[in-house]
């Protein structure tokens, strides 16, 4: 690992430095820290928020430590090779946007996890509160560091996956069940346009590394991709951060616990948008598609939130509609791709973290003390609640942009920047419609600050309220604190840190000049704004007739709108999963089979013949005669397939051809492989049919037999002719058999191909097969669990057998033979996967030989017996082995090499002499183990719905048991 601390505007050097170490820290801390909520809230509520509290106050104070170099204008870079060829790699980079946007994440987040930790009740599980709250911190942590495209959309989708969790954590109220089901939607849905739209930036740049793409403006801005890219990340962008259409589902989101409201509007869900146009401004802003079509949502969505926001009378929801108004006026901001919209958005995304996130939690203080969050029930707080008053009149008025509070400073620039704006040949619109939006900004922000504080005091609350502890309060005063620092002392407190952000954002080495001040003179701005606050005021005047005509006009309702769209899209869907997927196989299969024939019909005659340059070779006989028995079985499988038995045997002749086919064509691997397979495959099988009849009843007509006859057929010659092509076509690219080929030895440091395929150039391969295959085992083993205990198995006990049962359950000879082999195939086993590197064999065919050999116990001496015997628990096997495997892989990392790389190397002990050792032994026996712990726990399994306790003897089973054998002999007696 290497990091890189670098100027922005200068070519990238790397170099080594604890750089590296620290941004990896910091974006696993909260994933990590996310497992102690649980454990810690046992020891109590204090414990557990203290543990979450340092968590993120660890990973914060690790961002702050280069904020100084990042201050100076430098980038913090950090990057791990994980799959260089696919462009993914783990790649954290931190410059002054990281760091705002990272510092409201952990700081805010700080203030939460006190706040939640008094909001909170008894009754509410704050391990698990804590537990999907530091999951989403991380993952916001994760968007505003990621160097790489590939792994900002992880973190992008887990934020959706994590906010779920967050907004239902209510899950006994439905609302709030609902409010996470679309918010997942919504924002799940533009994550799904959102990765289309990253994938083809990226080919676009040729880089999926952020600080390489954003070098690459001309080059993207002319690619003929730039307007679908553009798209589906802003369509991506938009969902997230609400934005006209999208912006209903935020306010639905108010079912959440108020910690959470205020940590998803203050910093970080809704943010999570704004960052990535800021992120994506160097290269994607600038041209007439990016000013259109964001500089309009953007203004869309300022003025209908906040004209929506006067009307609500929860104050969650006028909340959250002024939240919807201020990501609105950001992203207009951002639209109009100039150097003073920018810095006047880096302002105000700081200044609408303070006072956004404070009004929230003493909306929480009024709901918490009176039990109501109703506008209309509310009114004279600010004598029974005097700190949380003052707490509020601060925020409001800095929410509604008045002096000298910091919402003011970036109301104004905002104004300013508008001012300049023109739309097309319109010089008026946009300087209007800002305008309407900072006056009806001041129209619900004196409306939540009047008729929840002003007023008499009245008798009929809910509960009587008062102000709450410190520890509630802290929170929002911290912040209030800081809305007035930064207005009346803008320019020391956050001056630079703008200008530094702003060129960020900028990019390109730009330099943007920053003056933060309360007067700026006589200017547009400051007319607009005037008018804003007279208008706001004169239309609160007028709320009751206004209201009145509010609640009487038709409007259309987003979340109806949104139901009928679920509704229609679902009704859609439902009817061609029902036209396609009715349960039936051979549906499925058909349509399967048919589109593979079109496929391969297509390949074959959109070949020119002259491109067929490839001789076939010229077939001997035994090849030609294993051919015969090759389709003579298929073909006999097709006419006996109803007697399973016989179609089972059949099969087993097939696998032994194709084991022969591999063997001729220079393929031991394989064929030892298959050969193993199919032994193993062939005795579960018949273990598994011991349970059904021996004949298949005939459930379909002539005609569908007639269909299904001529498709196969079909798929039969579709396949033969696409092998056909494809074995007699030369292809321009070199085959990556020759790569393997030149450096199996020197690249894994085997002779074997086969095997330093599975263990190293395809090991992530084997690794997923391998975990597959031990869920299967686990799957047959809880059905059989679930068997177990119920009718089912007493029927199949019950059952009877289609023929007489041999007297002799466990011959002798094979009891014998099965003993002495045991230790001989397990040697060869032992042999087979020591060799694997350099000749035949390995791991998994060593599985199957040691497997064969234990299953063989089972056969001969039965399920009893050799269950008394077996040491080791076939569940703990497959873990270890998938352990092992992994544990191994990771181990590449500490050799600076991606994962799952082999080494090796030799070694000379005497009397040995020199052998050669490789990493990939370990690999190897992992995937021993886990072959051995699978096939015997499906062994087992089906063995046990089989056994009838008592049935047999409790020891060997040559062992006579006198009074047993006594009985019989009577019993023989009376029947001669």
């Amino acid at each position: 690992m290497a990091g890189r601390l670098l100027p922005s505007h200068k070519k990238l050097q790397q170099i080594e430095g604890p750089a590296t170490v620290s941004l990896f820290l910091i974006a696993a801390l909260p994933f990590l820290g996310a497992l102690l909520p649980g454990l810690m809230v046992k020891a109590g509520r204090n414990t557990c928020a203290t543990w979450t509290g340092i968590i993120s106050l660890s990973a914060l104070i690790g961002l702050l430590v280069h904020a100084p170099a990042v201050l100076r204008g430098e980038v913090i870079e950090a990057s791990v090779e994980w799959m260089p060829l696919l462009g993914l790699n783990a790649s954290f980079y931190l410059d002054g946007l990281g760091l705002l946007f990272g510092t409201l994440i952990l700081g805010i987040g700080c203030l939460i996890i006190l706040y939640a930790r008094f909001y909170l009740s008894r009754q509410d599980p704050m391990g698990n509160f804590y537990t999907y709250l530091l999951l989403f911190q991380g993952a916001m942590v994760g968007i505003v560091l990621s160097d790489n495209i590939l792994m900002l959309l992880v973190f992008w989708e887990l934020t959706s996956l994590s906010s779920f969790l967050l907004i239902g954590y209510w899950n006994h109220l439905p609302e709030g069940r609902q409010g996470a089901r679309m918010a997942l939607t919504v924002t799940g849905t533009g994550g799904l346009a959102l990765i289309g739209g990253m994938v083809m930036l990226g080919e676009i740049a040729g880089t999926y590394e952020l600080t390489e793409l954003l070098q690459m403006r001309d080059v993207i801005q002319q690619s003929p991709l730039y307007v679908p890219a553009l798209l589906l990340i802003l369509l991506g962008a938009f969902t997230k951060s609400a934005q006209f259409p999208f912006h209903f589902w935020l306010p639905r989101a108010m079912a959440a616990p108020t910690p959470v409201s205020a940590y998803l509007h203050s910093a970080t869900m809704v943010k999570a948008g704004l960052f990535l146009m800021a992120r994506l401004y160097p290269v994607m802003s600038g041209t007439a598609e990016w000013f259109w079509i964001v500089t309009l949502a953007g203004l869309i969505t300022m003025v209908l939130g906040a004209l929506i926001g006067i009307f609500q009378n929860d104050l969650k929801g006028l909340l959250a509609y002024s939240t919807v108004s201020h990501l609105g006026l950001i992203t207009m901001l951002l639209g109009f791709s100039t150097e003073a919209a920018a810095i006047g958005a880096a302002f105000h995304i700081i200044n609408h973290a303070t006072f956004k996130a404070s009004l929230f939690m003493t909306a929480g203080i009024v709901d918490h003390e009176a039990h109501t969050r109703d506008i209309r029930r509310l009114g004279g707080l600010r004598h029974l609640m005097p700190i949380t008053f003052a707490i509020s009149v601060i925020a409001t008025l800095s929410m509604a942009g008045i002096p000298p509070f910091n919402g003011f400073l970036s109301k104004e620039m905002m104004l300013e920047a508008a001012a300049h704006a023109h739309l097309g040949e319109n010089a008026w619109l946009i300087p209007t419609l800002a305008t309407i939006g900072a006056l009806f900004s001041v129209a619900y922000s004196f409306r939540l600050l009047i008729h929840t504080w002003f007023g008499p005091v009245r008798d009929d609350y809910p509960h009587k309220p008062h102000d709450p502890g410190f520890g509630m309060y802290a929170s929002p005063a911290l912040l209030a604190v800081l809305v007035i620092l930064i207005g009346l002392f803008s320019q020391p407190l956050v001056g630079h840190a703008v200008e530094v952000i702003a060129a960020s954002i900028l990019g390109n080495g730009a330099h943007p000049h920053v003056h933060l001040a309360l007067w700026h003179g006589v200017t547009p701005a400051l007319y607009m704004s005037g008018v804003a606050v007279a208008g706001g005021l004169a239309l609160l005047a007028m709320y009751k007739p206004l209201n009145a005509m509010w609640e009487t006009a038709p409007r259309p309702d987003a979340k109806v709108i949104f139901d009928a769209i679920v509704a229609v899209v679902t009704r859609i869907s439902n009817g061609f999963t029902d036209l396609l997927h009715d349960g039936a196989l051979t549906r499925y299969a058909a349509i399967f089979f048919v589109f593979s024939a079109l496929v391969s019909a297509h390949a074959y005659f959109g070949v020119d013949a002259t491109q067929l340059t490839r001789t076939p070779i010229e077939a001997g006989i035994l090849p030609i005669i294993a051919w015969f028995a090759l389709i003579v079985s298929a073909a006999c499988v097709v006419v006996y397939h109803r007697h399973r038995l016989l179609a089972l045997v059949i099969l087993g002749i097939i696998g032994v051809v194709v084991s022969l086919s591999f063997n001729y064509l220079s393929a031991p691997d394989l064929a030892l492989t298959q050969l193993s397979v199919e032994v193993v495959t062939i005795v579960l099988l018949l273990l598994a049919l011991n349970f059904l009849p021996e004949h298949t009843p005939v459930e379909s007509g002539s005609a569908r037999r007639i269909r299904d006859g001529v498709i196969a057929g079909g798929v039969g010659l579709g396949v033969a002719a696409l092998a056909y092509v494809v074995m007699l076509s030369d292809f321009a690219l070199p085959s990556i058999a020759e790569y393997h080929l030149a450096n199996s030895y020197k690249g894994g440091g085997g002779t074997n191909v086969v095997n330093v395929i599975l263990v190293d150039f395809r090991g992530f391969d084997t690794f997923g097969e391998i975990t597959v295959l031990g869920i299967a085992a686990l799957i047959i083993y809880g059905v059989t669990e679930g068997l177990l205990g119920s009718k089912v198995r007493q029927v199949l006990l019950e059952r009877r057998p289609n023929h007489p049962i041999a007297g002799d359950e466990h011959p002798m000879m094979m009891v014998v033979a099965t003993r002495l082999m045991l230790p001989i195939a397990l040697m060869v086993g032992v042999y087979i996967y020591l060799r694997g590197h350099n000749d035949p064999g390995g791991g998994f065919i060593a599985g199957l030989v040691v497997a064969i050999a234990v299953l063989m116990q089972y056969m001969a001496s039965g399920y009893d017996w050799a269950d008394k015997r077996q040491r080791y628990p076939y569940h703990a096997t497959i873990a270890a082995g998938v352990m092992i495997a992994g544990i191994t892989g990771i181990g590449a990392f500490f050799n600076n090499m991606p994962f799952l790389t082999s080494d090796y190397g030799y070694f000379q002990i005497p009397p040995m002499g020199k052998f050669e050792l490789a990493t990939a032994m370990g690999f190897d026996l992992g995937v021993f183990l886990a072959v051995v712990g699978a096939v015997m726990l499906t062994l087992e399994s089906l063995s046990r719905l089989a056994y009838r306790r008592g049935d047999m003897p409790d020891e060997y089973p040559m062992d006579i048991n006198p009074s047993r054998a006594a009985v019989e002999t009577t019993e023989n007696e009376d029947k001669t």
